[in-house]
């Protein structure tokens, strides 16, 4: 299976320039043969955490029709955003759709990070699915590196590991070049990593979305500067 890891540079709390960008990275990403693409971290607001506690309309349902377009692509998707949960807070998700566009599942992030903690409700269970005769598992950024979350992935069965995540400048490029070959060798599972580029709410996004093989090798990697994808084969 071909897969697709985005990176893109948001347009601060507003979804439908956002989603527009998300249409044509799966665009193209269908265009190179993909049959999956995984999107950054709150990819359809960007990093604004402000905004996302104050306004209950950046947050999406699966059927928000902000996402008609995207879910009309005819990929699959794993969208990342800002969703309703339980009590006021919202939670930080990723809903996978089908190329058919219907709603394959719902993953809520369980680790929150830092100042996140006082906006998102966590989540309390691992995200799995699957879809042409892979299982995939699913994390999100910080889960990452909490090595008890990914290796359940592989207990489980899982053949693939989706992050959306996102990796500032400076720290952040360390972190995305090793936390993530480090859990393909340790589980054995392809991993694949979206990412931010350029201004990310208060940090700047590093680029490089990327995929590894399972023992770690570098498969496909975006650069540090434009809105794009990282297409390879893996599983």
């Amino acid at each position: 299976m071909k897969i697709a890891a985005a990176q893109l540079s948001c347009v601060p709390a507003d979804i439908p320039a956002n989603a527009r960008q998300l249409v044509g990275l799966a665009d193209r990403a269908r265009a190179e043969g993909a049959e999956l693409i995984v999107l950054p971290e709150l990819a359809l607001t960007g990093y604004e955490l402000g905004a996302l506690a104050a306004d209950p309309r950046l947050w999406t349902d699966p059927d928000d029709t902000r996402l008609d377009d995207l879910r009309s692509t005819g990929i699959a998707v794993v969208v990342n955003c800002a969703v309703p949960a339980a009590g006021p807070r919202p939670a930080i998700g990723s809903h996978v759709y089908g190329p058919d566009g219907e709603l394959i599942t719902t993953y809520l992030k369980q680790h929150l990070y830092e100042n996140e903690q006082g906006v998102f409700t966590p989540g309390d269970r691992d995200g799995r699915f699957e879809l042409g005769g892979h299982r995939f598992a699913l994390a999100t950024c910080y889960d990452n590196h909490f090595p008890e979350l990914t290796d359940r992935g592989a207990a489980d069965g899982c053949d693939i590991h989706l992050a959306s995540s996102l990796y500032g400048t400076g720290d952040g490029v360390h972190e995305r070049a090793t936390v993530y070959p480090g859990i393909a060798r340790r589980t054995g599972m392809p991993v694949v990593l979206a990412n931010h580029v350029g201004p990310a709410g208060p940090w700047t996004g590093c680029g490089g979305a990327a995929l590894w093989a399972p023992d770690g090798t570098l498969l496909a990697e975006a650069d540090d500067r434009t809105t794009t994808v990282a297409v390879a084969e893996v599983g």
